[in-house]
């Protein structure tokens, strides 16, 4: 098993930048990729960014690219999205989700991924 916690939402005007955090631990050492999905109110939840815990390939929903990075640190089991030039549209919750399937195997399905985290709110003002 692996557990996920998530940090680093809140609420942020537009134009605004925030840096959400997920610690894995337990069998960390499975994991393959890792991913941020958010979920709006009414919505389904949708792709955000997924990185390769390995060689660090990364990839990004349309929405976000140019805005947001995903990155990790395996010494400490930890992966971050930097979130900038942030939009109201933005405004979700947001999980982080791990898995031990190969990276390059549908990672924008959030169906593929075995675990998440809690998820954190961001918020964003006009």
């Amino acid at each position: 098993q692996v557990q996920l916690v998530e940090s680093g939402g809140g609420l942020v005007q537009a134009g605004g930048s925030l840096r959400l955090s997920c610690a894995a631990s337990g069998r960390a050492f499975s994991i393959n990729a890792m991913g941020w999905f958010r979920q709006a109110p009414g919505k389904e939840r949708e792709f955000v960014a997924a990185i390769s815990w390995s060689g660090g390939s990364t990839d990004y929903s349309n929405s976000v690219k140019g805005r947001f990075t995903i990155s990790r640190d395996n010494a400490k089991n930890t992966v971050y999205l930097q979130m900038n030039s942030l939009k109201p549209e933005d405004t979700a919750v947001y999980y982080c989700a791990a898995r031990t399937l190969p990276w390059f195997f549908e990672y924008s399905d959030y169906s593929r991924y075995a675990y998440w985290g809690q998820g954190t709110q961001v918020t964003v003002s006009s």
